[in-house]
């Protein structure tokens, strides 16, 4: 087959992994080489500083052993198949980042043979253009579920970010729809790179710079929200990952008949990004953003606002004398509007028309604050959520 057309189905196959970002790479490799992890690209991931950085995001294969009843790629599937050898993707790398087109690789595959065999070759990618070739770009390697911990160790020498995709939110979940899989196996492998990750022997390379990610199907089963929430708030404690990727359950061509025949909403998606927010810099437990008693969060309201009716007796809260906790209660207040506004009460009061400047999203915080001139709004049961916005500044 020729490389061209092994691309266009193995870049096309890679489309449905949703964990490819990255941000956190900061390392600067010895030695000469080219490439560099913060260079500025032409595609849609992003570096710590905001600049936009392209990856080549490929299959090293789209055959696969495991016949998962959500992907594409399974066994059973009635898909157009290639594979590339480690020399192609290392060669496709090397001439799309020197055509400009590229910083980086992210490399996933399916299981062939075992795999052990298929961890073998990603890892001998990222060696051959890191040890070889003197790379220095950012690489993303996807860990194979059940490869030895040896060869993980290995991936984590060389990439700038491993990810092992959780896949589902429960066991039970895994025991459904992808049956050879387990969950234990996956969070083995999470714990090798988070033991290695803290290790952090003397003058060695730093492993895997970018920590690790995994991702998650939404919607394919019936679990509620709340129990994707655990389940995303037990891997960030246990294995420090640096993101869980929520991605929507789409329904793919040649469905297996146990999949739902509709995707969920995709502003649940949303909302489970925006609760994963609170999770990690709002100081919110999975237990308030999703009780028991409401185990799915809201689709009209984002889930601060949300928590914030529920909880009328926390507000209104003082602008100028509430903790920085409790400011980061109030919607429509993010992170750095918060703290413009811990620094600019220690000169002055805060007031209404200060807010403008220092930031936030007036309309949805307006209720449930009190400045310096008063309350500008009052919290009442015909009070409803101004229209849905996109962004995360909540």
């Amino acid at each position: 087959m020729e490389l061209s057309r092994k691309l266009a189905i193995l870049a096309d196959a890679a489309k449905y992994d949703a964990s490819c970002a990255s941000s956190g790479s900061k390392t600067k490799r010895g030695g000469k080489g080219i490439g560099s992890t913060e260079g500025m690209g032409i595609c849609h991931s992003y570096t710590p500083d905001g600049r936009c950085v392209s990856l080549l995001k490929i299959l090293l294969t789209n055959y696969c052993m495991f016949d998962c009843k959500y992907c594409i790629n399974r066994i059973s599937s009635n898909v157009s198949r290639a594979r590339f050898t480690p020399a192609e993707v290392i060669g496709l790398t090397l001439d799309f980042y020197r055509r400009n087109y590229i910083e980086g690789l992210f490399l996933s595959s399916g299981i062939v043979q075992t795999p052990d065999y298929t961890m073998e070759q990603l890892v001998a990618v990222a060696r051959g253009l890191r040890v070889d070739h003197g790379f220095n770009g950012y690489i993303h390697l996807k860990t194979i579920p059940g490869a030895a911990d040896a060869l993980v160790t290995e991936a984590g020498r060389y990439a700038d970010r491993l990810s092992v995709n959780i896949e589902l939110p429960t066991a039970a979940d895994l025991e459904k729809l992808a049956p050879e899989k387990k969950q234990s196996q996956l969070e083995q492998n999470m714990a090798v790179v988070r033991a290695k990750i803290l290790e952090r022997e003397p003058r060695s390379p730093v492993f895997t710079p970018a920590g690790q990610s995994t991702q998650m199907i939404v919607g394919a089963t019936p679990t509620p929200d709340r129990e994707i929430l655990q389940t995303a708030s037990r891997l960030y404690t246990g294995y420090g990952l640096r993101r869980v990727y929520y991605s929507a359950f789409s329904p793919i061509p040649d469905a297996h008949r146990g999949l739902p025949l509709k995707s969920p909403p995709l502003v649940r998606e949303h909302r489970l990004y925006q609760s994963d927010w609170l999770l990690r810099f709002y100081g919110f437990s999975v237990e308030e953003i999703a009780p028991q008693a409401q185990p799915d969060l809201r689709l009209d309201l984002d889930p601060k606002t949300a928590w914030a009716i529920r909880h009328r007796e926390y507000f209104p809260v003082d602008l100028n004398r509430g903790s920085r906790e409790q400011l980061l209660r109030v919607p429509g207040l993010g992170v750095r509007s918060v703290d413009r506004i811990l620094k600019q009460r220690r000169v002055r009061a805060i007031r209404w028309a200060d807010l403008r400047k220092i930031g936030g999203v007036l309309d949805r915080m307006k209720p449930f604050v009190v400045t310096a001139d008063g309350h500008p709004g009052g919290l009442l049961e015909s009070w409803r959520p101004p229209a849905v916005q996109q962004e995360f500044d909540f």
